[in-house]
C-alpha cells in the first residue's frame, strides 16, 4: 500500500508538533548551561515580567534566574537589604560585567521590592543609614 505524499506531509508535520509540545512543556530553562547572550536574554525577558505585586521571595527568583552577578547587602535596624544584580545588556565586550549591564532587584528580608534603578536609589538611601 502505497502512501500519498499528503498523508506523509500531514503526519511528520504532526510529530514535529508533537516534539515542539514535549519540549515547550518538560525542558526546563537552566540559566547556568546558557551562552552569556542567551543568559543576557533570559534575565531581560523573565525581569520584565515579575510584578512587585506578586510578592515573590528571594529563593523563587533564585531558582528562576540562577545566582545574581553581582550582590550588595546592608543591615539597617534588623531588617536585611539586599540589591542583587542580574545581567541583562553589554555596553562594553571586555568580559568583567559591571552594575550599568544588569538590572538591580532588591530585596527586603528576601522579599522582593524594588526592581531597577529604583532598587539601587531604594538601597543606597538605607545603605547610606546602615552598617555593612
Amino acid at each position: 500500500m502505497k502512501l500519498k505524499p499528503v498523508a506523509l506531509f500531514i503526519g511528520g508535520f504532526v510529530v514535529y508538533l508533537l516534539l515542539t509540545l514535549a519540549v515547550l512543556l518538560f525542558y526546563k530553562d537552566d540559566p547556568e548551561q546558557m551562552s552569556w547572550q542567551h543568559r543576557e536574554n533570559f534575565n531581560a525577558k523573565v525581569i520584565s515580567r515579575f510584578k512587585l505585586s506578586e510578592n515573590f521571595g528571594q529563593d523563587d527568583i533564585i531558582g528562576r534566574l540562577g545566582g545574581p552577578d553581582i550582590t550588595e547587602a546592608v543591615a539597617v535596624n534588623g531588617e536585611i537589604y539586599q540589591l542583587m544584580y542580574y545581567r541583562t545588556h553589554r555596553k562594553l565586550p571586555d568580559g568583567i560585567t559591571t552594575e550599568d549591564e544588569c538590572t538591580a532587584l532588591l530585596f527586603i528580608n528576601r522579599q522582593l521590592v524594588a526592581i531597577g534603578d529604583t532598587a539601587v536609589t531604594q538601597y543606597q538611601q538605607h545603605a547610606e543609614n546602615g552598617n555593612s
